[in-house]
C-alpha cells in the first residue's frame, strides 16, 4: 500500500534531523575521549579479544590518546606500538603486558602494577609512575626523560641503555636493578634511592654527567662492571606518533579531524616548552586555544601566554604560573589549588566557580574578572588588582588582601571571615557582603583606605 504524502514528509524530516544531529555531534570537541573509541571498547571488554585483534594485525598502530583506563585489568595485554599519550592508567594492572615501543608521553601511571611488564623502547617522557610496582619490568632503551619514579618499586628492573635524565628518583627502590649504560644525567634524589645490588657500568652516566666508577658503586652498595665503551643515543623520538585516519568526504568529520589535530598538538606543546609555546602564540595570534579539562598539575608554566584560551575545568594544582598571561581566558571551574600565580595577568578572565584555595596571587591583575562563587580560601592577594571584579558569593575566608585594589569590586554575599583588608583600597562603588556600598567607616574598621568615586 503506497505511503501517504504526510508520512513520507515526516520520514524525510526525521532523516534530515538525524543527519543534522550527527554533524553537530561530530563538531562538538571531545576533549577527554580516546580517538579510537572502538579499540578502547575492545580493550576494556576483553584483553583476550584485544590480543587476538593485535595478533591478526601485528603492524597496526593504535591510537588510545588520553584513554581512560584507570584501575583497568590489562594483565598480559599486547599494547606494543600503541599511542597512550596522556592516558589515564592510575591503579591499572599491567602485569606481564607487552608495551614495547609504545608512546606513553605524559601518561598518568601512578600506583599501577607493572610486574614483568616489557616497556623496552617505550617513550615515557614526563610520564608519572609514582608509587607504581614495577618489579622485573623491562625499560631497555626506553626514554624516561623527566619522568616521575618517586617511591617506585623497581627491584630487578632492567634500565640498560635507558634515558633516565632529569627523572625524579626520591626513595625509589632500585635494588638489583640493571643500570648498565643508563643515562642518569640530572636525575634528582638518586642519593635517596635504594641502589643495593644494582648494576652500573663504565657506560652509565651519573647525575653529575660523569661516568660511573668502581668507587662510586662501592659508596652506593652497587655492583660495577666494565663493558666495551659504546656511544648510546638517549634522546630518542616517539616510536609511534598520533594516528592519522583516512579522509572522508563528510565536511563535519574533516572539521572534527582538524580540530582534534590542532588540540592534540596544543596539549603536547603546552607542557613541553613555554618559550616554544609563546613563539607559536605570537606567530598565530588568532588561533583558538581550546584545552578543556586539561591536567597541568605541578607544571612549570611561568610567563606562558594563555590569553583568551579556553581552559574550563582544567587543573593547575601546584603549578607555577608566575607572570602568566591569562587575560580574557575561560577558566570556569579550573583548579588552581596552591598554584603560584604571582603577577599573573587575569584581567577579564572568567573564573566562575574556580578553586583558588591557598593560591599565591600577590600582585596579580584580576581587574574586571569574574570570580563568582570562586574559592579563595587562604589565598594570598596582597597588592592584587581586583578593581571592578565580580567576587559575588566567593569564599575569602582567611584570605590576605593587604594593599589590594578593591575599588568597584562586587563582594556581595562573599565570606570575608578573618580576611585581611589592611591598606586595601575601597571605593564608594565597592559592594560589601551585605549588598550595600562601601563607606569610609567600614574601611576604617578594616584598616583599609577609602576613596570617593562617582559612577
Amino acid at each position: 500500500m503506497p505511503q501517504s504524502s504526510n508520512s513520507v514528509l515526516m520520514k524525510h524530516q526525521k532523516n534530515v534531523f538525524a543527519i543534522f544531529f550527527l554533524c553537530i555531534t561530530f563538531l562538538i570537541p571531545q576533549s577527554a575521549s580516546a580517538y579510537d573509541q572502538e579499540a578502547l571498547n575492545t580493550l576494556k571488554k576483553s584483553v583476550s579479544e584485544w590480543n587476538s585483534m593485535r595478533v591478526a594485525k601485528p603492524g597496526m598502530s593504535i591510537d588510545l590518546y588520553k584513554a581512560n583506563l584507570e584501575d583497568a585489568n590489562l594483565t598480559g595485554a599486547i599494547l606494543s606500538k600503541t599511542v597512550l599519550i596522556k592516558a589515564e592508567l592510575n591503579g591499572a594492572t599491567l602485569n606481564g603486558a607487552d608495551m614495547k615501543a609504545s608512546n606513553l608521553m605524559m601518561a598518568f601511571i601512578q600506583k599501577a602494577n607493572l610486574k614483568s611488564t616489557d616497556l623496552s623502547g617505550a617513550y615515557l617522557v614526563k610520564a608519572n609512575l609514582k608509587r607504581s610496582f614495577m618489579k622485573d619490568a623491562k625499560f631497555i632503551k626506553a626514554n624516561l626523560l623527566n619522568a616521575n619514579l618517586r617511591w617506585g618499586m623497581l627491584e630487578h628492573a632492567d634500565f640498560s641503555m635507558a634515558n633516565l635524565a632529569n627523572t625524579i628518583l626520591f626513595e625509589a627502590n632500585l635494588e638489583n636493578a640493571n643500570l648498565k649504560g643508563a643515562n642518569l644525567h640530572g636525575a634528582m634524589f638518586l642519593e635517596q634511592a635504594n641502589l643495593a645490588g644494582a648494576t652500573v657500568s663504565n657506560n652509565t652516566i651519573l647525575p653529575s654527567g660523569e661516568k660511573a666508577s668502581l668507587q662510586w658503586s662501592a659508596l652506593h652498595n652497587a655492583k660495577f662492571v666494565n663493558e666495551p665503551v659504546s656511544l648510546i643515543t638517549y634522546d630518542t623520538l616517539p616510536p609511534v606518533e598520533l594516528v592519522e585516519h583516512e579522509q572522508t568526504s563528510t565536511t563535519a568529520v574533516q572539521t572534527l579531524k582538524t580540530q582534534q589535530s590542532k588540540s592534540r598538538k596544543q596539549e603536547v606543546m603546552i607542557t613541553e616548552n613555554v618559550e616554544s609555546w609563546n613563539q607559536m602564540r605570537s606567530k598565530n595570534p588568532e588561533e583558538n586555544i581550546t584545552l578543556r579539562e586539561e591536567k597541568l598539575e605541578n607544571s612549570s608554566l611561568r610567563g606562558i601566554n594563555l590569553q583568551k584560551a579556553v581552559l574550563a575545568g582544567s587543573s593547575f594544582e601546584a603549578a607555577s604560573l608566575d607572570n602568566a598571561n591569562m587575560t580574557g581566558a575561560d577558566l570556569r571551574r579550573a583548579n588552581f589549588h596552591k598554584a603560584d600565580m604571582q603577577s599573573a595577568q587575569l584581567q577579564g578572565a572568567n573564573l566562575e566557580g574556580a578553586n583558588l584555595d591557598r593560591a599565591f596571587l600577590k600582585g596579580a591583575n584580576l581587574s574586571k574578572s569574574n570570580l563568582y562563587k570562586a574559592v579563595l580560601y587562604g589565598a594570598i592577594l596582597a597588592g592584587a588588582n581586583l578593581q571592578d571584579a565580580n567576587l559575588e558569593g566567593t569564599s575569602l575566608f582567611d584570605a590576605d588582601l593587604e594593599g589590594a585594589n578593591l575599588a568597584g569590586t562586587n563582594l556581595k554575599d562573599a565570606n570575608i571571615t578573618d580576611a585581611n583588608f589592611k591598606n586595601a583600597t575601597l571605593s564608594s562603588l565597592t559592594i560589601l557582603p551585605s549588598g550595600k556600598q562601601a563607606t569610609a567607616s567600614w574601611a576604617i574598621l578594616k584598616q583599609a583606605r577609602f576613596i570617593n568615586k562617582s559612577q
